[in-house]
């Protein structure tokens, strides 16, 4: 059979001989004709194609999808969609969102009300957080669960940096009974996609850069509330408005303090000065 271009298209859209799952299969059908138009306008040769096909394998064996979807604003805009449905709903009050990420990993340690979490391998400023959970009315919520994780004093993960302890910077903290949590680590530099991944391969013919602004990121939840993803922003950081994931919301950057109080450096067993962040999270009802 001689096939044109739609009837390739339409061949190929229609060949399958059962079912299949139908949401899948109609954003499959959509994607296709996307992919089959932009072959068409651009003129996509076969050596082009093999060069992406080529670094889509790079970028799956470097476990950089999730990373490369960030750095296109995927994960942004799911957030951009999902404020709107709130908005819709009537819902306008709450911590912001933000993206949640490709560096989370599920069963961190679990600790109580308070937890150091760096594994203390490192130098830097001691940076002290803390804060409450609070429901949509201002009622607080006794023992939600505070998930953090951040980047070493090298901009890197405990997942992604074997030299790191594991589940280093990473913890799950039960606030107590009145919704209230803290923890201890080191204040986050900023870091840039590495410089020779797949990730910033195609950052570098698009003409962009790589880089994040400190961070932190937090998942809280409770039972009876809808779980939270978000993260917040280090003040002053020089990409804090350049994030090429585009992360960054306003109400997000918090302020930080620099506590010098012989008491409060008893308190936490310190010699020197610490940065300290009061913030607090509220839920909405699930």
């Amino acid at each position: 059979m001689e096939y044109t271009v739609k009837t390739l298209l339409k061949e190929v859209n229609s060949s399958y001989k059962h079912p299949g799952d139908e949401r899948i299969r109609a954003i499959s059908e959509h994607l296709i004709e996307q992919m089959y138009n932009t072959i068409v306008k651009f003129d996509v040769s076969h050596d082009e194609m093999w060069a992406f096909l080529k670094w889509m394998n790079e970028l799956g064996k470097a476990n950089q999808a999730g990373l490369l979807a960030a750095g296109l604003g995927i994960e942004r805009l799911l957030d951009i969609l999902a404020d709107e449905k709130e908005k819709q709903k009537g819902i306008t009050t709450g911590t912001a969102r933000a993206i949640e990420g490709p560096l989370y990993v599920p069963g961190a340690p679990l600790e109580k009300k308070f937890a150091r979490i760096d594994d203390g391998t490192q130098k830097g400023e001691v940076l002290i957080m803390e804060g409450d959970v609070f429901g949509p009315n201002g009622e607080r919520i006794p023992h939600a669960l505070v998930e953090v994780w951040l980047a070493d004093q090298e901009g890197t993960y405990s997942i992604i940096n074997p030299a790191q302890t594991p589940y280093n910077n990473r913890r799950k903290i039960e606030a107590d009974e009145k919704g209230h949590y803290g923890f201890r680590t080191l204040v986050p530099p900023g870091y840039s996609v590495p410089k020779d991944s797949p990730t910033q391969k195609v950052l570098d013919l698009l003409g962009r850069e790589g880089n994040r602004p400190a961070h932190i990121h937090f998942m809280v939840s409770a039972p009876g509330y809808e779980q939270l993803t978000t993260q917040i922003n280090m003040p002053g950081d020089k990409y804090i408005d350049e994030d090429f994931a585009f992360a960054t919301r306003d109400p997000l950057i918090v302020t930080v303090e620099k506590v010098n109080d012989p008491k409060m450096l008893a308190q936490y067993d310190l010699k020197e000065p610490y940065a300290h962040i009061k913030f607090n999270f509220t839920l909405h009802q699930g």
